[in-house]
């Protein structure tokens, strides 16, 4: 019998929400039956427009079981309704899993289901989630956050890393990433890891900045002189050095450093290779060059960070 897959949206949800029903669609892919079915859900039923003036057609709520509830979010952090905070909760109790999307988790906390529990949301509104619902545990800078049987995932996109983790819960790793890559995203990112990158720090207005950018973020092991970044925009080094400090307010060492920074974190929470390893894999040649930097980004070294992480893993309850 097909895992049925309630998805709710509310007046002026974001439309980007939907974007992790192609997930669970691809993972029906070469079934006799398929695993999952999708139905969009909604208080009253019938069409319902998004915050871009899209409307979608919906089911009323009703009380068909589902095997997982996932709240869509909201653009003006309205307040959910009577009769969404009861299907929520009376959802919550039938459902193995109940999940929300960006500014969802307010519906899911005015519900009393995320209680004493961690949870993440969009950075933007990290705080005021915190703030109306201090029970909640906000932990507003991950992609998602798996608590029991409760999920939550940050804004736009990250509900595609949460599906993909939902779907490798349930038929495994190599479907998860059979489905990536059917939808060309990077196989998920992990729910610790920050909703935050470098790359959208620096924020490079022109192509050419953005192309030497992304080659550095490519080839880290590489010395990445000003020279060859230069090279990889078309410029020459004194007009490089020029443009890419007035696009990105930085030194292209110190964004170099920045995304090397970023990817050896994330080695270091995701993997067990060696501190040394890691610091050869992206680019700083040995482990002080790699402590020193960490110091300068995070105040703490890369052993503290790997301790800090592995602890957190350990503090989740079973099936995060």
């Amino acid at each position: 019998m097909a895992k049925r897959i309630g998805v709710i949206v509310y007046p002026r949800f974001q439309l980007v929400d939907l974007a992790l029903i192609p997930v669970f669609e691809l993972a029906n892919g070469g079934r006799r039956k398929p695993y999952y079915e999708i139905e969009l859900l909604s208080e009253r039923g019938g069409s319902v427009m998004s915050s871009s003036g899209v409307r979608v057609e919906t089911k009323r709520f009703g009380r068909a079981a589902f095997d997982t509830i996932v709240m869509s979010g909201d653009t003006e952090l309205e307040a959910p309704t009577p009769g969404v905070i009861a299907f929520l909760q009376a959802a919550c109790l039938a459902s193995r899993r109940t999940a929300s999307i960006c500014t969802g988790a307010f519906f899911l906390a005015a519900a009393g289901i995320l209680d004493e529990r961690r949870a993440t949301t969009h950075w933007y509104y990290g705080a005021e989630l915190q703030r109306r619902y201090p029970r909640t545990r906000v932990e507003a800078d991950r992609i998602y956050i798996a608590d029991g049987p409760v999920w939550t995932s940050a804004g736009m996109t990250s509900c595609i890393d949460m599906a993909l983790a939902l779907v490798e819960e349930d038929l495994g790793v190599e479907v998860s990433r059979t489905i990536a890559r059917k939808l060309v995203v990077y196989h998920r990112r992990s729910g610790g890891q920050s909703q935050f990158s470098a790359l959208l720090d620096l924020e490079p207005k022109s192509d050419r900045i953005q192309a030497a950018l992304a080659y550095a973020r490519s080839h880290l092991r590489k010395p990445l002189s000003v020279t060859a970044l230069a090279e990889a925009a078309n410029l020459g080094a004194r007009q490089f050095s020029r443009a890419f400090r007035a696009e990105t307010g930085q030194s292209p060492a110190r964004a170099v450093e920045k995304l090397r920074v970023e990817a050896a974190r994330v080695m270091l929470e995701e993997a067990h290779h060696p501190v040394a390893v890691v610091a050869k894999e992206t680019g700083f040649g040995d482990p002080e060059r790699m402590r020193r930097a960490f110091l300068r980004a995070f105040g703490q070294p890369p052993q503290t960070i790997r301790r800090s992480s592995r602890h957190q893993a350990l503090l989740q309850p079973p099936g995060d």
